[in-house]
């Protein structure tokens, strides 16, 4: 394909080569505008307020699902669900505020349709513009860049197993740890609206997950805080049996439920 040429079917189109040669100035719409169209999606079909609600659920609820057999698995908060099946992973957050306008908008397109290239792609939600809304994107980790932050015990200390190194945490940042369905435990810095526990397992179901202080690969202080997750009381106690059976010493560790 010429590189001013734009392509023509969804196939084309999802060709990595295709996309980075185009010369579109925002190929991801035009992505979602021709996967509508695939779809054969009925712009002028008529839908309530209420059927518009129903289906963006039944869409959300399978966010997560299949991922895992085990039942102590969780899902990300229903209001991450969005940022989970956006195809840009906009901040979850600011999906909401947007998806609140759509809600009460008169429009039967679907969400995403609705949001980036039908009615509501001049709509401005409150307390957020635009700019915010398309800058703000959560990176969500291939299988590849995941190993980057996958940790190992040794001996209680964290160690990442990819070069070796200590986890070191920096004071006056905040750094997060999410434990898969697997058992693999992953710990990284938080970047605001950008990095945040949905990268980890790209949106993916966890066991655990929260905050913590680590230094030189001991264990400081570990907290149950994670928006995109909300966990549980219980979830907070699989992290802690995961951690004392690889030896963890909690005897000067700050604890908080």
């Amino acid at each position: 394909m010429e590189a001013n040429q734009k392509p023509t079917s969804v196939g084309a189109l999802l060709n990595p080569t295709t996309i980075m040669q185009s010369q579109m100035p925002d190929s991801t719409v035009v992505l979602e505008d021709l996967l509508w169209k695939a779809l054969d999606f009925d712009i002028g079909k008529t839908e309530t307020a209420l059927s518009r609600w129903t289906r963006a659920k039944t869409m959300a609820s399978k966010v997560g699902k299949g991922l895992s057999k085990d039942e102590k698995a969780q899902k990300l908060n229903h209001r991450h669900w969005l940022e989970a099946i956006d195809l840009r992973h906009r901040y979850g957050v600011n999906l909401n505020r947007y998806h609140e306008v759509w809600c009460n908008s008169e429009s039967s397109q679907p969400f995403f349709y609705w949001l980036d290239i039908g009615d509501g792609k001049e709509a401005i939600a409150e307390k957020c513009t635009r700019s915010d809304l398309q800058s703000q994107c959560i990176k969500y980790l291939g299988p590849k860049e995941r190993e980057a932050y996958e940790v190992t015990l040794k001996s209680g200390k964290f160690i990442y197993k990819k070069n070796g190194a200590f986890v070191d945490t920096i004071e006056g940042t905040k750094w997060m740890f999410v434990l898969s369905t697997t058992r693999t435990l992953y710990v990284g810095e938080k970047q605001r609206h950008h990095f945040h526990h949905s990268s980890f397992l790209a949106g993916g179901a966890s066991i655990a997950s929260g905050r913590l202080v680590v230094s030189k690969g001991e264990l400081e202080a570990i907290w149950a805080y994670s928006g995109h997750y909300r966990p549980t009381e219980e979830h907070f106690e699989e992290v802690i049996t995961f951690l004392e059976e690889h030896h963890v010493d909690f005897t000067n560790v700050k604890v908080n439920r």
